[in-house]
Order: C-alpha cells, then structure tokens, then sequence
C-alpha cells in the first residue's frame, strides 16, 4: 500500500489511508464473567501481523489503555521498538483497569486520572510521546468532556500528546467538544457500510476533523466468515450481549437482519476482484475523505487481507450500494 495518505484534521500527522486496530491484540479482559476482549491471543503472530502491516504501507496504529489490560499497548510498543518515529499511534484513556490481574474496574473522567493514564500508557508504549490520544467514554456528559481541555492543552504543551480527539457516537457532543478543543483533530465513531454515520460525517467534514472508523467491518461481520452459522468464542466479547454491538447475538451468531443487508450488496462490495472485507473498506474511502478505518487483526493473512486494496468503490458502485440499502 504506497502513495496517498490522509492528514489527521489540522494536525499535520500524515496516516496511511487504511491503519490498523488493536483491540483484538491485547487478549483477554474481564469484569466478573463478563468479557471485553476477544480471547486468547498468540504475542507472536500479533507481532508479526503488525510487521506486515507496516510492510504494507500501514502507518497508523490504533489502541486502548485497557485493551487486555494495558496488553495491547505493550505489544505494540515492543513491535516498533527502534523505529517509534516512522509510526504514528493513538491510543485512549477513560476505562480503568487492574494491569496485574486483567479486570476491567471502571471509568475515571477526571483530569487526574488523565495525567495518571498518559504515564502509564507511554510506560507500556515505551515512548516519549503519544501522537493521538483519545477520551475512550463514548457516552460521557460533553461538560465532563470540556473540563478535559485545559489538561489535555497542558499535555500537548509539554510534549507527552501532538493531538486529541474523542471516541464517541454522539455526533453533538463531538462537535461541542472539537469548539473548545484548541488541539482536537478527530473523532473515533463507529463508521461502517451498516452505519453511514451520517451526522458523525457532517460534523468531521463541517469542521475539517478526521473520521477514525472504529468497526469499519463490523467487528467481523463484513468478513464474511458468519454466514453459515459460524459462532464467536464464549469468551469474545462479541458474545457477551452488549448493547453497544448489535452485530452479534448472545449466542455468538451473526446478526440475521444484518447478514441480509450485506448479502443485499455482497454483489457490488465484491466486484473487480474485491473480497467482501475490501470492498466494505473500499465503500467507507469513497464515502468521505476524512476517513481513516481501522480494521482490526490478529493474524498475518488478516492483514495481507485489509491492506490489500486501497482503492474506493467507484461514484457508480457506491451510488448502487446505496440505493439497495437505503433507498
């Protein structure tokens, strides 16, 4: 993947079109039974996974302070060790987590634990600086969020962040936030051909912000892989019930109602040579040029997959995308 990259807002980092989510990377996390992380993970296949993405073209690589309890993170680090300066990472903070045992404990809005949190995530990290770092509290109070700038500023100012931005679907708040955000350069929403995002991409574009396409193939559902019956692990977080992921039942199984709408245009997504994971990432390139999706990996082949085209859909390919899923 060479050529054209895409500039984070008014920030100046340059990205790669397509980067790379790590969630799935940080392995396990827990509160009680419930699940937040997607299993068991093999380090070195992650490693690997993020050394071809890199290989590829891939520069921008997106985690969690709580992903696997601070995990993800250091696998992160570790993999670009000697070469932090040719890679540019976000990360986020907000969700509290016990590191030693991999609980997930609760969330923490206030500045003090945003001062605490940059530290330990430039720990784990092991660097210096974090070019985008990101409030993880999607459904925060925008005035919870606002009481954030001044440290964020401070941050900025003393060199641990070069940006911040918010992972939040409130397109109001998103847009009260980056007002009074001097250096708020994104939003990270949910951004898939099964959710247009529609007032997310008018305010990202209103305000020249960058689109950070969290889920930009349904946390899986667009790879194909769920229409036969196929189950997530007990243990994956998809299989848990969470509101917050309507593409995946209790039982683990893909969404019926949202299989039928990517079988609508399986057609169209999958035409020139495209698999379905590419033509959704090529659908989301042609929607808005602020986008920037982050299709998660845990393996080699994944990523071989995601970085494998680059192109959009074509005005006449999307036109048609659009017509058969809304009208």
């Amino acid at each position: 993947m060479t050529g054209a990259t895409r500039t984070l807002g008014s920030s100046g980092i340059e990205v790669s079109p397509i980067g790379v989510g790590c969630w799935a990377i940080g392995g396990p996390l827990h509160a009680g039974g419930e699940q937040f992380g997607w299993g068991a993970v093999d380090d070195t296949e992650s490693t690997a996974a993020l050394h071809r993405a890199f290989d590829l073209g891939a520069t921008f690589f997106d985690t969690a302070s709580n992903y696997g309890a601070g995990h993800s993170e250091t696998v992160l680090g570790r993999a670009f060790a000697g070469r932090r300066d040719q890679v540019v990472i976000a990360t986020k903070w907000g969700n509290t987590f016990d590191e030693a045992t991999g609980e997930a404990t609760g969330q923490d809005a206030t500045p003090g634990y945003l001062r605490a949190a940059i530290d330990g995530s430039l720990r784990r990290l092991g660097t210096d600086y974090v070019d985008l770092y990101q409030f993880h509290i999607s459904d925060a109070p925008l005035s919870a969020a606002l009481d954030l700038v001044d440290t964020l500023e401070d941050l900025v100012a003393t060199g641990k962040i070069r940006a911040y931005a918010w992972s939040t679907d409130d397109a109001a708040n998103a847009e009260g936030f980056a007002a009074k955000a001097p250096h708020c350069v994104a939003v990270q929403h949910d951004f898939s051909v099964l959710n247009p995002a529609a007032g997310m991409v008018a305010v990202v574009e209103s305000l020249g912000l960058a689109s950070i396409a969290r889920g930009p193939l349904a946390m899986g559902l667009l790879s194909g892989k769920y229409h036969d019956g196929h189950r997530v692990a007990a243990d994956d977080v998809r299989a848990q019930g969470h509101p917050w992921i309507p593409y995946f039942g209790e039982d683990g199984t893909g969404s019926t109602e949202h299989l039928s709408r990517i079988d609508a245009v399986r057609e169209v997504l999958t035409s020139d040579g495209r698999t379905l994971a590419q033509g959704a990432l090529a659908w989301l390139l042609a929607r808005t040029d602020a986008v920037v999706p982050i299709p998660g990996c845990r393996t080699v082949a994944q990523v071989e997959e995601n970085l494998g085209r680059r192109s959009p859909l074509t005005p006449a390919e999307f036109a048609q995308v659009e017509s058969l899923l809304r009208g």
